[in-house]
């Protein structure tokens, strides 16, 4: 018969329960901002995002709770859709009421690992080394802590001595404002990251106090209180200090921005893609760019844009959750908007502008101030020049001719147009919708479409030529007269 420390044949020994609680309830009021400060952007996803994805690597999403406040229909709709939990904290009083306002949804965990919802460059590693660590040393509360090279503004960790030299444990964590001249030499900073077990942490939460410069309920305050009741504190150092680095201003936020975006470029070049100046370029971080792709000086990759291989994206140009294909060529200066689809082979630009709704299929070239609106083109098909398409369907090798408009727009309602395979349309058209063009026809130049074009035929819709023999010279001799009288 097993004894009662020993599991029984076969048994497994039931892990202990872990939640995660991201903090994302506060204001953030130095940057001035009437949104939530987790909401505010770091290429191109706000700093919530970054840690709720990092932590559904540690743990599945019904395990991670979201603490919202400020906002709190606004921070929860930004991540609704990962599955997280929420727990609302309707008065922001502090880090430490925030976990007093988690408590009931945190019954049935052994342990949780409270984390800030403003520290995007937080590895999922490192959430689990907190946790282990934790673990390990069977902690009451575990610390994350860096080395920071100016640890202004942190609070700092002051760890237990064990025969003359630093050991695991803390003392406790001091405020930057209530440091003591020698604690201020500490460079050991508090990350604000933690793991908790929660049945000592619920046994001495009542007792944090506000008696503080902000009168709020500081965590923090929990390492002094469970060290005095006799429970293990102790730290664990992150491996870059940069990792745990939240923002408080505008300044600090485009800091971020730009390690992220850094750390991105460098993420693709080692991946097979070439990119010229990754310092001038804007590349957000869901992008992705297949092999042997060469990017330009100052080019933006917006949102989600996919980028197939052995493409060329010149320089200027802003591209925003497109997909483009293989071997597709952007030239300078061109526009694409969310939602493009660009196929194999493509050409665009340069300066053609693509609005949503468009789905360029192989081969098609799109040049020079063409711009398209809801539109699908065939494979082969070609606007060159200084064309609007809108609300349309174009088959494939088509030619549409430069200065081409599709009159979409009636006033009241947008409607089609439709260019079937092979069709040829002449510069300076205006195919007023809703009009089908058939297959293999002509529309000569400077023609207004009005009516269905038939298959292989030529629509001329233009008025009759006239020449007025000597009217020319005539003015001329007319104005030279009307001169000499004056």
């Amino acid at each position: 018969m097993a004894s009662a420390k020993t599991p029984a044949r076969g048994r497994a020994k039931a892990e202990p329960r872990f939640a995660i609680l991201i903090l994302a309830a506060g204001k953030g009021t130095r940057l001035k901002s009437r949104f939530p400060k987790v909401l505010h952007q770091v290429a191109g996803k706000p700093l919530l995002e970054y840690v709720v994805a990092a932590a559904k690597q540690v743990l599945p999403p019904a395990d991670i709770f979201v603490v919202i406040g400020h906002e709190a229909e606004m921070v929860r709709q930004s991540v609704a859709a990962g599955g997280v939990r929420f727990v609302l904290q309707a008065e922001q009083l502090g880090t430490g009421h925030a976990v007093m306002a988690a408590r009931q949804a945190l019954a049935g965990y052994q342990h949780v690992l409270v984390l800030s919802g403003d520290v995007p460059l937080l590895r999922p590693q490192t959430i689990a080394a907190v946790r282990d660590f934790h673990l390990a040393h069977r902690a009451a509360m575990t610390i994350l802590s860096a080395e920071f090279r100016d640890p202004t503004g942190y609070g700092r960790i002051v760890r237990k001595k064990k025969s003359g030299r630093e050991s695991d444990q803390v003392a406790a964590i001091v405020e930057q404002k209530q440091l003591t001249p020698q604690q201020a030499r500490l460079r050991e900073g508090n990350s604000g990251i933690y793991a908790f077990a929660t049945a000592p942490l619920f046994a001495h939460i009542e007792k944090l106090r506000t008696d503080n410069p902000h009168g709020e309920y500081y965590l923090t305050d929990m390492a002094g209180l469970l060290a005095r009741a006799g429970e293990k504190v102790v730290a664990v150092r992150a491996a870059e200090a940069h990792e745990v680095e939240g923002a408080n201003t505008r300044a600090e936020l485009a800091q971020l921005d730009a390690e992220v975006r850094n750390r991105k470029c460098a993420e693709l070049m080692a991946a097979g893609v070439t990119i010229f100046r990754p310092e001038t370029c804007v590349i957000d971080a869901d992008v992705t760019v297949g092999p042997d792709t060469v990017i330009e000086p100052f080019v933006q990759l917006l949102g989600k844009t996919k980028i197939g291989a052995e493409c060329r994206i010149r320089s200027y140009n802003v591209i925003t959750s497109c997909e483009l294909g293989e071997r597709v060529l952007v030239q300078n200066g061109c526009v694409l908007e969310a939602g493009c689809r660009a196929g194999d082979d493509v050409s665009l630009g340069p300066f053609s502008h693509l609005r949503p709704g468009v789905e360029l299929a192989p081969e098609c070239h799109v040049g020079n101030f063409v711009e398209m609106k809801k539109t699908r083109m065939g494979r082969g098909s070609k606007a060159n020049h200084l064309t609007y398409l809108g609300d349309s369907i174009i088959g494939e090798k088509v030619n549409v001719g430069a200065g081409t408009i599709t009159c979409n727009y009636d006033g009241v309602a947008k409607h089609t147009t439709t260019i079937e395979d092979g069709a040829f349309i002449g510069s300076d058209s205006t195919l007023v919708a809703p009009v089908r063009i058939g297959r293999n026809s002509y529309v000569a130049a400077a023609s207004c479409i009005t009516d269905e074009v038939p298959e292989d035929a030529l629509a001329l819709a233009r008025g009759r030529q006239v020449n007025k023999e000597g009217w020319a010279k005539a003015r001329r001799e007319q104005i030279a007269a009307a001169k000499k009288e004056c």
